[in-house]
């Protein structure tokens, strides 16, 4: 395991976002804010990337009115058309794939080589939803007496406020409001604070693409609490879509109650990892690998727990140590570096109390369990052994490079514990015996389940959780849904 340094990328991102062309109407946004700024940093080595105008309430009604003004129109063309420009946003994705991956990997700090798949997927979403657009159908029903017809038609929701987090700044946006635009509704958008500028070139593109004024509108915040409440409050804004933490979860469904705003919420997750006796063993160290450490652990499907039963435990533990231990950390422009930074000092202060307490009640480092020192925010990816049910590692998310190796015997008893949490958003198991497979992944209580597989995210299929890890959907047809209102028409007098 090595550090691995960087080159220097201050001003990488404001002058790839210029020849990206950023529009008259950005320039509008930020000389309709007040003085107040916010600088945005590269966590390799905290290094200032850009400047940014801080916006507020008043910036943010602004926004909501003129997508409010926009929804009209937007709503008003054609399916095709809509999708037209949906598609013409893919292509300039597409073809500025490397400009937006190095803009990524420059505020994010993921390798380039995950910054480009990121991107890719982002893309795909946007080209999923272009094709989903002429797809939006309604459905006849037999009605009771010969005088009447009735149907159901489906209707965009109107103007939607969108709020998506740092971990995947690219794909995030894609997904979150390609549905959106392809149902028929206008976007107004708050990235994360950490990671705002590769949204700002999208939506550059998305300009470039075609979409009328106001249908897209992004708005720069250092804090998402005013934003965040205009969004929940403002009468005009009919659905909410946020991706974070339960906690904020939580407080955005009670600012909503009071206009029955509907919400679509991905939240925490604590993902298992169960491998059992009958897995392929070798297999289940290469997905564990793909679940844990894709972007430094900071993933919300991120495995968080990984259960091993006792007759595979020692040679899994011995063979993904092995593995862990090749990792190389560092700077994300190295092509090297499979390990970046975490994404801030909080970030590192957590895993380091999540190892400090699992080594105090009896766990077991094999490898890592430390910060690297000077310039950046750096975590050895770690792996633990000896682990229990009461310490911190196993009831609490990490979002960092923390594998702690849980050892169990009965096949039942790991699923109960496995499903002793409030979080239900994805989970993942290895085995080969096939009624075991089909046991485990019905009794599983999580919205998504990998079996045999440490990833499984797809715009074709529907990418949400259950309990406390959110509601709704996003990607697949039933992404789509989440914007659409049904309406029942019945005629009379036939």
């Amino acid at each position: 395991m090595r550090v691995r340094p960087g080159r220097n990328q201050v001003g990488l991102s404001q002058n790839l976002i210029r020849r990206l062309e950023n529009p008259a109407l950005f320039q509008a946004i930020a000389d309709g804010a007040g003085a107040a700024t916010f600088e945005v940093f590269n966590p390799s080595t905290g290094e200032v990337l850009a400047t940014l105008p801080d916006m507020g309430a008043e910036e943010t009604r602004a926004a909501i009115e003129r997508a409010a003004v926009a929804q009209t129109e937007w709503a008003a063309q054609t399916a095709r058309e809509r999708s037209d420009t949906l598609w013409r946003w893919h292509q300039l994705i597409v073809q500025h794939t490397d400009d937006l991956a190095i803009i990524l990997t420059a505020e994010m700090g993921k390798p380039l080589a995950e910054a480009k798949s990121e991107v890719s997927h982002a893309a795909a979403y946007l080209q999923w939803y272009a094709e989903e657009a002429n797809r939006i159908y309604g459905e006849t029903i037999s009605a009771p007496s010969r005088d009447r017809r009735m149907m159901v038609i489906k209707q965009p929701i109107g103007v939607v406020g969108a709020i998506t987090p740092w971990n995947f700044p690219a794909s995030m946006v894609a997904r979150k409001i390609s549905p959106a635009l392809a149902a028929g509704c206008t976007v107004v958008l708050k990235p994360a604070e950490q990671t705002p500028l590769v949204a700002g070139a999208m939506f550059a593109l998305a300009e470039k693409a075609g979409f009328p004024e106001g249908v897209v509108n992004l708005i720069y915040a250092s804090e998402g609490d005013a934003v965040g409440r205009e969004l929940c409050s403002h009468p005009k804004v009919r659905k909410i879509s946020f991706t974070g933490s339960t906690e904020v979860g939580r407080l955005l469904m009670r600012q909503c109650s009071d206009q029955v705003k509907k919400l679509s919420l991905e939240l925490g997750g604590n993902a298992p990892f169960i491998v059992f006796d009958d897995a392929d063993v070798d297999a289940a160290v290469d997905g564990a690998i793909q679940a844990k450490f894709r972007n430094a652990g900071q993933t919300c499907v991120s495995a968080n727990r990984l259960y091993v039963q006792a007759g595979v435990h020692d040679e899994f533990a011995r063979k993904f140590t092995e593995r862990v231990g090749t990792l190389a950390v560092g700077d994300g422009f190295d092509p090297a570096v499979s390990i970046g930074p975490l994404i801030d000092d909080r970030a590192l202060a957590k895993i380091e109390a999540h190892v400090a307490d699992a080594v105090a009640k009896g766990g077991s480092i094999h490898c890592g369990g430390r910060r690297y020192e000077g310039a950046g925010t750096f975590f050895a990816p770690t792996v633990l052994t000896d682990v229990t049910r009461d310490m911190r590692v196993a009831q609490e998310e990490t979002f960092g490079p923390l594998a702690p190796i849980i050892r169990f015997e009965d096949a039942d008893a790991v699923v109960r514990e496995a499903n002793d949490t409030i979080y239900g958003l994805a989970a993942y198991f290895y085995a080969s015996n096939l009624s075991r497979v089909w046991r485990v992944a019905e009794a599983l209580e999580y919205g998504m389940v990998g079996i045999n597989t440490g990833r499984m995210s797809s715009e074709a299929a529907p990418f949400g959780g259950v309990k406390q890890s959110g509601m709704g959907r996003e990607g697949s047809r039933h992404g789509l849904e989440d914007y659409l209102e049904m309406k029942y028409l019945c005629m009379g007098g036939i």
